[in-house]
């Protein structure tokens, strides 16, 4: 991909290695938003280097006033809702799940072996908080996709190489995959007012600014104001990393584990409605997963 210089290129602010904790039910995560590093990400909540092997999973539990991304690495996982909703998401598969006011569904390995995936949680705004749950899933070849010299982009959200996802962002965001090899580049268009950060997953990439150290695998580097980012992979080996970015809210975030509103008062609200199965839990009463 040819050179393209933007007025204003974002540079990494922050770059570190999410170290492993436990989640979920024997789960093993790289937690890279949510952690002391990094609380935060106007609009990201939350994201997990997912890793997982039967009989560990994410067991029945609860959310409310944000939206779930799980992108399939490796391997599968099945989800069932209390809603009756429920399928299997394999390698390369994305679930674009809006929980809006009131979901509860479990995450399970999908088989023996490993499984693993990244899950990204993105807030939704006050007005979009209490608003019906959806999903929006596609399947590995749905994905829209497009090359040019060398750089491979899957777009699971936004636009690229002039591929654009079909998946609705109600929070506008951009979730791209590239695939580099070895000495090629790539310069990518951010909406100047956005917040981004890139994920490496494999190989190590030069990010920003061209004399910089490079990244390597499993590492976070946020990034500062801008209107593009560009990317090297100066090494003999595949660079792969996903490229995250989304319009911030700018609201008050009031978090109790899996609840994310604006308010104390609106948590509260959410922990009854969810203990007495109402407003939006109706179902959670005679459901569990199976």
């Amino acid at each position: 991909m040819s050179e393209t210089s933007f007025a204003r290129p974002r540079l990494v602010t922050k770059k570190f290695l999410p170290k492993h904790q436990r989640e979920g039910d024997g789960a093993v995560v790289r937690r890279c938003i949510g952690r002391s590093e990094l609380k935060t990400l106007d609009p990201f909540l939350m994201m997990d280097d997912f890793t997982v092997s039967p009989p560990a999973g994410f067991p029945d539990h609860p959310h409310r006033g944000f939206e779930t991304v799980t992108y399939m690495l490796q391997g599968g996982i099945t989800h069932q809702d209390f809603a009756g909703h429920k399928g299997t998401i394999h390698t390369g598969d994305v679930q674009w799940m809006t929980a809006g006011r009131g979901i509860i569904h479990s995450e399970m390995p999908a088989g023996e072996g490993v499984h693993k995936g990244l899950q990204l949680w993105i807030n939704l705004s006050s007005q979009d908080k209490m608003i019906e749950p959806r999903y929006q899933e596609l399947l590995s070849k749905d994905i829209p996709s497009a090359e040019e010299e060398g750089v491979e982009v899957r777009v699971i959200a936004g636009e690229s190489m002039g591929v654009q996802s079909p998946v609705y962002t109600r929070t506008p965001a951009m979730y791209l995959d590239f695939s580099l090899r070895p000495s090629t580049q790539v310069h990518q268009h951010i909406p100047e007012s956005w917040n981004a950060f890139a994920y490496v997953i494999e190989g190590e990439g030069v990010f920003g600014y061209q004399n910089n150290s490079p990244i390597p695998p499993n590492h976070m580097a946020v990034l500062g104001p801008g209107n593009g980012l560009s990317v090297w992979n100066r090494s003999s080996k595949p660079l792969r990393f996903v490229l995250i970015a989304g319009q911030p809210l700018n609201e008050p975030v009031v978090q109790y584990g899996p609840f994310v509103m604006n308010t104390q008062a609106e948590i509260d609200q959410t922990i009854e409605d969810y203990h007495y199965s109402k407003n939006g839990f109706e179902m959670a009463k005679h459901w569990r997963s199976h």
